[in-house]
């Protein structure tokens, strides 16, 4: 696992816990030299986790759209900037330079994000592990209504099952990086067959 793909908050929250798992995430990933994907900007939880990831010396790599070089602050001190066209040209290439997801506390950007890729590996787009950072109890009330779609049949367990979560930053990296380990043998097997 090179890269993790990191959706997290343009606002730092309201809970000082945040602002530390997102630099405890940081530092572990820093550790394991695997590098970091994210929304380009130096503002809120996006800017706490690559400010860290650079002075632990980590590789920073950022995508933003123009239209949102301003308003979120890009970062212009990372080890490389994309600037594109759109949201959807954003999430495009985050996803293609990645090789995980991991979803810290945010809005609806950021849950956008994450239901898109989780979207995304269940229609075979890819075998990327999927993970949320669940700080404090934050992920509860969507993981109880994503039981609840479980429930209801508009979801299947199996792609509920899918979804790691853990509230430790260590602990999630190391899921990621098992299903990393699993999906992707599995995912070239099939490649190869067709």
């Amino acid at each position: 696992m090179k890269r993790i793909c990191v959706f997290c908050g343009s606002n730092q929250g309201a809970r000082p816990e945040y602002c530390r798992a997102a630099i405890e995430f940081a530092e572990e990933l820093a550790a394991r030299r695997i590098g970091l994907v994210y929304g380009g900007a130096s503002v809120g939880l996006m800017g706490i986790i690559a400010e860290k990831m650079l002075s632990c010396g980590g590789e920073v790599i950022g995508v933003i759209p123009n239209m949102l070089v301003e308003r979120e602050a890009a970062h212009h001190k990372l080890t490389e900037l994309h600037q594109v066209n759109s949201m959807h040209e954003r999430k495009a290439l985050m996803a293609e330079l990645s090789d995980g997801f991991a979803t810290l506390p945010g809005g609806f950007g950021t849950l956008e994000e994450f239901t898109e890729v989780v979207s995304w590996r269940l229609l075979g787009i890819h075998q990327k592990p999927c993970g949320l950072l669940n700080v404090g109890g934050y992920f509860d009330q969507l993981l109880q209504f994503l039981d609840y779609a479980v429930a209801q049949q508009f979801i299947k367990p199996a792609h509920r099952a899918d979804i790691v979560v853990d509230p430790n930053p260590t602990r999630l990296i190391e899921r990621l990086q098992q299903d990393f380990a699993g999906s992707n043998g599995a995912w070239q097997a099939r490649k190869e067959q067709t």
